[in-house]
C-alpha cells in the first residue's frame, strides 16, 4: 500500500499535470506528445495493481481492536473504492476524434458533456486522494508499530513532491490538456471552453512573422 500509494500514484498525478508539453518552445509545432499518457497509465495501472493485491493479502485478517484501527480500516477502503472509481471513469471517459483521428467528432475533441463530467470528477477524485493516503499511512504506521525511519523516508518524499509541485506549477507547466493535444486553433471547439480545473493555464499562439507584419 505504501509503494502504491504513496510512490507510484502521486509521481503518476505529477506526469498527467505536469509533462503534457515537456518543451514549451516547441509548442505548438509539435503537439499530442504521448509520454505523459503512457507514464500516467504505467504508474497508475501498477499503482492500482500492487493496491488491490495488498487487499487481497490482508482482506478479513485484520482486527478492528481500537477506535486507530476502525478509522485506518474505514479510510483504506474509502481510498480503494476512489482508486476503481478512478479506472471506471477512464474506461467511461469517451471517445477522443479531432483531427488526427479517424472520425473528426469526440467527446474529448467536442469537449461533450460526458467528457466535461469526466474531467470534473476525475480531477476532483484524484486530489480528494491526497489527505486520505497521509491519513491511511500515518495511522498505519502509528498501530503497527513501524520503524521511525519509514515514517521520516516518507515524510522527506512527500515534501521533496510538493516541492517539485510548487516549482512546476510556478513554472508554468501546468498546461490544458486540450491545447497540448490540438493547439491554440480558436476553430477547435474545445478552445472556446475554460480549462478544468485550478491552475491551469492556456497558452498563447506564438507571434510569426506575418502577424506581426513583417
Amino acid at each position: 500500500m505504501v509503494l502504491a500509494w504513496n510512490i507510484l500514484l502521486p509521481l503518476g498525478i505529477l506526469i498527467a499535470r505536469f509533462y503534457k508539453v515537456p518543451d514549451l518552445k516547441s509548442w505548438p509545432r509539435q503537439l499530442d506528445c504521448k509520454r505523459w499518457w503512457r507514464g500516467h497509465i504505467a504508474l497508475q495501472s501498477c499503482g492500482i495493481g500492487i493496491m488491490t493485491l495488498g487487499v487481497l493479502m490482508t482482506f478479513d485478517r485484520g482486527v478492528i481492536g481500537t477506535n486507530l484501527a476502525l478509522l485506518h480500516h474505514a479510510i483504506g477502503w474509502c481510498l480503494v473504492s476512489l482508486g476503481w472509481l478512478q479506472v471506471l471513469g477512464g474506461v467511461l471517459r469517451g471517445s477522443k476524434g479531432g483531427p488526427t483521428a479517424d472520425i473528426l467528432r469526440g467527446d474529448h475533441y467536442d469537449m461533450t458533456g460526458r467528457r466535461i463530467l469526466f474531467e470534473y470528477l476525475h480531477k476532483f477524485v484524484g486530489w480528494l486522494t491526497v489527505p486520505l493516503i497521509w491519513a491511511a499511512t500515518s495511522t498505519g504506521l502509528w498501530m503497527l508499530n513501524a520503524p521511525r525511519w519509514m515514517a521520516v523516508v516518507l515524510a522527506v518524499w512527500w515534501v521533496g513532491l510538493i516541492v517539485c509541485f510548487v516549482w512546476l506549477q510556478s513554472a508554468g507547466y501546468c498546461i490544458d490538456t486540450y491545447q497540448a493535444i490540438w493547439g491554440p486553433d480558436p476553430a477547435h471547439p474545445g478552445n472556446a471552453r475554460e480549462p478544468i480545473g485550478w491552475g491551469v493555464r492556456r497558452l498563447a499562439a506564438p507571434r510569426t512573422r506575418e502577424n506581426q507584419g513583417e
